[in-house]
């Protein structure tokens, strides 16, 4: 029988794509529409930490409070790199992907929202990313050697984690081996960040705000390797601090 009393998930899509004719088209479209695309790994992830993922994909950040007032936790999903301009950056990196500001601000928005209400969130690689721009935090634009060319199945680095942190505790671990697929990463962390879990080059690769029963953010794409306990934690931790009630915090 189906629990259907699971947490729901909402898992926020920030891949817009230019799709190719006669893919997701009627046969009386003659335009290339524009597609959502979220790996399946995210998902499955959270169904197997006990939860009922459902995606979201807002344009609109006005949409923000009333989607996370139906949902009980929040997973902000990789994808593109966040303009510069989210952060007050006024030159762009020449190694700088392409960029929506549209898209941006509904994830910022969404993030926002979810502090003001208290709900659980985790972010994984660009949601790190969001989540400590968020705060009024900054990225570095581009990083070398962080994007690996094997299966994120497959770890590339360990990550140093910090003790008596929410992660260290999730994990049980003072490393773990982890996957890497960026090149951006945060900077000056946003208000209330800590880190808590750092790569071998001094590379942030884990958030968490001490202040919130559960709100971090990891850089690697953890939902690639849950079949390592030690990555699957998080989002079972997701779950069971959705789980819980939530108490209204202030932004």
């Amino acid at each position: 029988m189906i629990d259907t009393m699971r947490p729901l998930i909402g898992v926020f899509t920030s891949e817009r794509h230019l799709g190719q004719l006669g893919t997701l088209q009627r046969c009386d479209e003659t335009a290339p529409a524009k597609e959502l695309r979220l790996g399946v790994p995210y998902l499955r992830a959270i169904e197997a930490g006990g939860g009922l993922p459902v995606v979201l994909a807002p344009d609109d950040p006005e949409l923000a409070e009333v989607l996370l007032e139906r949902l009980d936790g929040l997973c902000l999903a990789g994808g593109p790199d966040l303009d510069p301009l989210a952060y007050g950056a006024r030159r762009r990196h020449d190694r700088l992907g392409p960029t929506d500001r549209v898209v941006d601000g509904a994830e910022l928005a969404l993030a926002r929202a979810a502090d003001a209400l208290g709900m659980p969130v985790l972010g994984i690689c660009r949601g790190l990313q969001a989540l400590n721009v968020a705060r009024g935090g900054t990225l570095h634009q581009h990083l070398e050697d962080h994007r690996q060319g094997t299966p994120a199945t497959e770890a590339l680095h360990d990550v140093a984690i910090e003790p008596g942190s929410l992660l260290a505790g999730l994990t049980g671990f003072e490393s773990v081996a982890v996957n890497s697929f960026h090149h951006q990463a945060a900077r000056r962390l946003g208000r209330g960040v800590a880190v808590t879990g750092r790569a071998p080059d001094g590379t942030i690769e884990a958030i968490e705000d001490p202040s919130r029963p559960f709100w971090l953010g990891v850089q690697w794409h953890a939902e690639g390797m849950i079949e390592r306990s030690e990555h699957l934690a998080l989002f079972t931790a997701l779950v069971a601090a959705a789980s819980g009630p939530r108490l209204a915090l202030a932004a």
